[in-house]
């Protein structure tokens, strides 16, 4: 079953906002140079599309792994964030 949260980031009309990100030029040039390897319009689809598979990779990791869902059900029925966090550094 995929979150709603997930479902929804595979609406094309999703809002937008612009951001101001400060990067060294060399990576930059890099991202330019790499962008029409990959099929990708340009360097801004290239970035947007590294970011994405980062952010899912986490997300799948920290927000919606079965150990996820088992602390998140856990704190729905009371048991303390710090004895959660204690319990999984001790399983690790």
């Amino acid at each position: 079953m995929i979150p709603e949260k997930l479902h929804a980031r595979l609406r094309k009309d999703r809002e937008t906002t612009s951001i101001t990100l400060r990067m060294p030029v060399d990576v930059v040039d890099s991202l330019k140079a790499i962008a029409p390897l990959k099929g990708m319009s340009g360097y801004q689809a290239l970035l947007k599309a590294y970011v994405s598979d980062g952010l899912r990779r986490d997300e799948a990791q920290y927000l919606y792994s079965p150990a996820a869902r088992f602390a998140q059900a856990l704190r729905k029925r009371g048991v303390s964030a710090d004895l959660i966090e204690a319990a999984a550094r001790e399983a690790a």
